[in-house]
């Protein structure tokens, strides 16, 4: 018998003093299309960077002519361009937009050279994020890599970094604001989450995911094996059945909704071209949306909801923000089962973790047990770690998610701005719950998976008021349509954060003033300990 034998394939062999680029991008070409302007600029800086240390950068992949621009743009794509890129060749993943992880996975997954993540550490676009989701994505597998960020690429702190990656492979960051979680000693907040941790892992909790693999974040999904050690389980829905359920909402349980938000003082602004601004009927399909959303998380049992949306959804509706903050806000719209005989999830929020981040998902949970058993407003979000700037002689980052804050962060839905979000990245529209975030004390975490184990980073931060001229700078140096909120860590450095968090988002809770927050956060902490997560203090932190 004769057999037809594949043919190995053969790479280029690594060069002495040459590393090897490559960029991941957007699965939406119209975003790639927009942001290659400034990820060629970025490249261009990076590349000058190296050839100082007398470094040669080959990029592993050409600009497309048709699409106009230089990124990855499927997974397919991305084992094309690893079968051109020497296996121990240094590589470096430049990013200066968001990125879907999974493009460049499988390659980054058996590449056995050292990787260089690195973006610009700039507002504009989301490189920051994108580049902390692909961080968390290499934590997850567990691939050494190393990471830094630059807004010019000409500090010294950026050079020295650079420097010491092509001579060892790795840059050594500052993380000593980092230590286990020590005993806790006793008090009523740590029996509180011990106890609450006890009825989570005896008792169990559903969290409802309507398609998983959001955007690429191959980070923010969490194996069965790992998830249901800690009392959680998953019930796999489709954005099909939401889009079904949607179709079944009035037109009167919609309108009723709308009167209900705008009686409480929320205003939209409207426009007449549906393809760039925003019209009463893209609001309409949101209201519908999460009528659905909890109708659907009542048949199931569900503890919380995750939406997707960015896939699939997308090319159906207008974006889910409006319904996902309203989801997260205990004074919302009430919302009745089918026979209008039941309100659903009466006088509570009812837990949404945006974008089907299953991280999020744990954090938003235990958070909303713990703060509702501490007799707390419980409303809590993720926000993208955006970017940040000094001011007044402190470090402000800028924190937003692209709309769907609960309106208790802004102050009330009186302070709650519907814009339209932006056709670059939402095609079909729909209105954020834009604002800016109230000033107070928070407490910020986030659950991950590195080392094969759920771990979570759990810190103190305050949100401030920074003047209006320069909030409107800052929403203009990012997307204005989004809410944003004024952050300082507490006892965190720029860039002792960016080198630790392993994650694109963060979980934001207020508490009323400083103690509260301290004393919640020793709850919260217990309860991720009771259910076997690892828990980090990271930062100034009163126990």
């Amino acid at each position: 018998m004769s057999y037809a034998l594949p043919t190995p394939s053969t790479r280029p062999a690594a060069a002495p003093k040459t590393a090897y680029l490559i960029a991941s991008g957007d699965l939406r070409e119209s975003a790639n299309t927009a942001g290659w302007p400034v990820q060629a600029a970025m490249e261009a800086d990076v590349t000058a960077a190296l050839a100082e240390l007398g470094w040669h950068v080959i990029r592993a992949h050409d600009v497309d002519p048709e699409t106009g621009h230089g990124f990855i743009s499927s997974q397919r794509m991305g084992l094309e361009v690893f079968k051109r890129i020497p296996t121990d060749a240094p590589l470096i993943v430049a990013e200066a937009v968001w990125q879907y992880s999974h493009h460049v996975l499988a390659g980054l997954r058996t590449h056995e050279g050292p990787i260089l993540t690195v973006a610009n550490f700039a507002g504009d676009w989301p490189g920051l994020v994108g580049l902390l989701g692909l961080n968390a994505g290499l934590t997850k597998m567990g691939k050494p890599y190393a990471t830094i960020w630059s807004v010019d690429f000409t500090d010294d702190w950026f050079k020295a970094g650079l420097g010491e990656w092509v001579e060892t492979g790795k840059i050594t960051h500052d993380d000593s604001h980092v230590r286990p979680l020590p005993e806790l000693p006793a008090s009523p907040e740590k029996a509180l989450g011990e106890a609450l941790a006890a009825e989570l892992l005896a008792d169990k909790a559903i969290i409802g995911v309507f398609d998983e693999g959001c955007m690429g974040m191959y980070n923010a999904i969490f194996d069965d094996e790992l998830l249901n050690h800690t009392g959680i389980y998953k019930e796999r829905l489709s954005q099909s059945a939401l889009y079904a359920e949607m179709l079944e909402v009035t037109e009167a349980e919609a309108d009723a909704t709308y009167d209900w938000l705008v009686e409480r003082g929320m205003t939209f602004k409207y426009g007449d071209d549906a393809a760039t601004e925003l019209t009463r009927e893209q609001v309409q399909w949101q209201l519908k949306m999460y009528i659905a959303a909890l109708r659907i998380s009542d048949d199931f049992g569900l503890d919380a909801v995750g939406i997707q949306y960015q896939q699939g959804l997308k090319d159906l509706v207008p974006a889910s923000d409006l319904a996902e903050g309203m989801l997260n806000t205990t004074e919302r719209p009430p919302v009745f089962s089918r026979d209008g005989q039941r309100e659903l999830f009466a006088g509570r929020a009812f837990p949404h973790f945006n974008e089907a981040d299953e991280g999020v998902a744990v954090d938003a949970l235990v958070t909303d047990r713990v703060w509702r058993a501490m007799g707390l407003e419980p409303d809590n979000t993720l926000h993208d770690v955006r970017w940040g700037e000094e001011y007044d002689g402190e470090f402000v980052w800028v924190y937003e998610i692209s709309g769907s804050v609960p309106a208790s962060h802004l102050g009330g839905w009186n302070n709650a701005e519907g814009w339209r979000q932006g056709h670059v990245f939402f095609p079909a529209g729909g209105a954020t719950i834009n604002g800016v975030s109230k000033p107070g004390e928070i407490v910020l975490s986030r659950v991950y998976i590195a080392d094969g184990v759920l771990q979570a980073d759990i810190f103190r931060a305050s949100v401030v008021e920074l003047p209006a001229a320069e909030t409107e700078r800052r929403k203009h140096a990012t997307n204005p349509e989004w809410p944003i909120a004024h952050v300082v860590l507490h006892g965190i450095s720029r860039d002792q954060f960016m080198a630790r968090h392993k994650a694109n988002h963060a979980q934001l809770v207020y508490a009323p003033d400083a103690e509260t927050a301290d004393r919640a956060l020793v709850a919260k902490a217990a309860m991720f300990a009771g259910m076997g997560i690892r828990v980090h203090l990271a930062g100034e932190v009163r126990l």
